[in-house]
């Protein structure tokens, strides 16, 4: 009898690909003029500034920076809109990595499986997902700016836990960075690096159990 696996997936670079703007700063100013707001002169160098402490492992939003990043230059804008400005200027075709729908069906078939990112834009992960043929196949999607932790906190492997009902210990956790993903191994978690194995290999490993 095969014994149930719950696995959780790292998204970007794991299992899709996803453009990146080249100038992230540039991207939302763009974005940010074609909704009528007032970018100001020097966008930036504010937009790399600090506008607020952020404890060590915690994630904020990209948006809540973006906004802070107006008000401490006067421009009033409405959270919606910077909201939508941020999530447009990162929204980007995707594709899904060879060997990523096979690695989350065989997931799928062991136990509850979930994706788990890294993402500081409000909407993007869910976003992406929407855009391939993997949502339907997640029981859980815990992103770090919904959660407020970022892999290898500790607490963002206890909220992808939490979503699938089971111990941090009971994770079996697929990534591409071995810092962050990696992180899983503290909370007694299991982790498989794709610099050690391919995604592709990643359906035969689950099935058969050899995540060691």
């Amino acid at each position: 009898m095969q014994r149930t696996v719950t696995t959780s997936f790292d998204l970007f670079g794991t299992l899709v690909s996803a453009d990146r703007p080249a100038d992230p700063a540039t991207a939302v100013a763009d974005a940010l003029r074609e909704r009528d707001v007032s970018v100001p002169a020097d966008w930036a160098t504010a937009y790399r500034e600090p506008q607020t402490d952020v404890p060590a492992g915690a994630e904020r939003s990209l948006a809540s920076h973006v906004a802070a990043v107006l008000d401490s230059r006067g421009v009033d804008a409405p959270g919606s809109v910077v909201e939508a400005a941020t999530l447009a200027a990162f929204d980007r075709p995707v594709a899904v990595r060879d060997g990523a729908r096979d690695a989350v069906d065989a997931a799928s078939s062991t136990g509850p499986v979930a994706v788990l990112s890294n993402c500081s834009v409000p909407g993007l992960v869910e976003r992406t997902l929407d855009r391939t043929d993997l949502a339907d196949k997640l029981d859980a999607v815990v992103t770090s700016v919904d959660c407020g932790w970022r892999k290898p906190d500790p607490r963002a492997f206890e909220a992808v836990a939490d979503a699938l009902g089971v111990p941090t210990g009971e994770l079996v956790h697929v990534g591409d960075d071995r810092e962050a993903d990696g992180g899983v191994e503290a909370v007694g978690g299991r982790a498989l690096l794709l610099d050690d194995v391919d995604l592709t290999e990643i359906a035969d490993r689950l099935e058969a159990g050899a995540w060691d």
